[in-house]
C-alpha cells in the first residue's frame, strides 16, 4: 500500500490557505475557456477569504486575496483580476525599517502619553480649564500607577510626580483628592473548599434532624 506523505507532495507555498486551495488553483490554470477560469478564480477567492476571516480587518483585503492567488499559481494563473497582478520582483523588495523611537521616558508606567498631556496642559491660559486638565492627568498617572506596579499608591506620590515631570509649573492643592483606585489582589480559592462548605452544611442538617427526633417522643419510639 503507498501512502501519501507531505514530505511527497509538492511544498505548500501559502500554507495558511491549505493543500485544497493550491491544488484548485492548479486546476484553475490549466483550464482553456479563459471564462470558465474567471468563474473558478472568483469562487477561489471567495473560499480563501471564508478560511481567513481576518484579512477583513486588512485595508483591501479583497487586493490582498487577489494577490495571493497570483503567488499561489506562482505568477501563471490568467485571470481577470480587478487589481493589477503582482510580479515575483515585487515580492522580493523589503520594507523600509521604521525603527524604534529614541524618547526617553522618565517613568515608564505613565508612558509617554502622561508627557505629551503635560506639554498640552502647561500651553493652556485659562486657569478652570487648566486646572482640569491637570486634575484630570493626576487621575490618570494614579490608575496608570496602580495598574502596572500592581501596588496602591498614596495621593502625594502623584502630585509629586506630576509637579517633577512638568518642571514645577504644574501643581495641585496638597490636600487634593483623587479619584479613588486600589489594588486588589486576586486571591485563588482551592476548589475543594466547595464541597467541604457542602459537606459541612450536610453534616449541620443531619444534627439538628437528629435533635428534633430526640426531643420528640413519638419519633423515638
Amino acid at each position: 500500500m503507498n501512502f501519501d506523505y507531505n514530505t511527497t507532495r509538492n511544498e505548500l507555498i501559502l500554507a495558511e490557505y491549505g493543500r485544497n486551495v493550491q491544488n484548485m488553483v492548479k486546476y484553475i490554470c490549466e483550464l482553456e475557456d479563459r471564462e470558465e477560469r474567471n468563474k473558478y478564480a472568483q469562487a477561489v477567492i471567495d473560499l480563501m477569504g471564508f478560511l481567513n476571516p481576518h484579512l477583513r480587518d486588512v485595508a483591501d483585503f479583497k487586493h490582498k486575496l487577489w494577490d495571493h492567488l497570483h503567488i499561489i499559481s506562482g505568477y501563471k494563473i490568467d485571470v481577470d483580476s480587478p487589481y493589477p497582478k503582482p510580479t515575483p520582483e515585487a515580492a522580493l523588495v523589503k520594507p523600509k525599517h521604521i525603527g524604534y523611537p529614541q524618547q526617553k521616558i522618565r517613568y515608564k508606567h505613565y508612558g509617554k502619553t502622561v508627557e505629551v498631556l503635560i506639554e498640552r496642559a502647561k500651553s493652556i491660559e485659562e486657569p478652570e480649564r487648566k486646572a482640569s486638565m491637570v486634575q484630570g492627568i493626576a487621575n490618570f498617572m494614579k490608575m496608570a500607577y496602580v495598574t502596572w506596579n500592581k501596588d496602591n499608591v498614596a495621593d502625594e506620590t502623584i502630585l509629586k510626580n506630576l509637579t517633577e515631570l512638568s518642571g514645577g509649573q504644574l501643581q495641585l492643592e496638597e490636600n487634593v483628592n483623587l479619584n479613588k483606585v486600589e489594588f486588589k489582589p486576586v486571591i485563588n480559592r482551592p476548589a475543594n473548599n466547595r464541597g467541604r462548605n457542602n459537606n459541612n452544611g450536610k453534616g449541620r442538617q443531619n444534627n439538628n434532624n437528629r435533635q428534633q427526633r430526640n426531643n420528640n417522643p413519638k419519633q423515638r419510639h
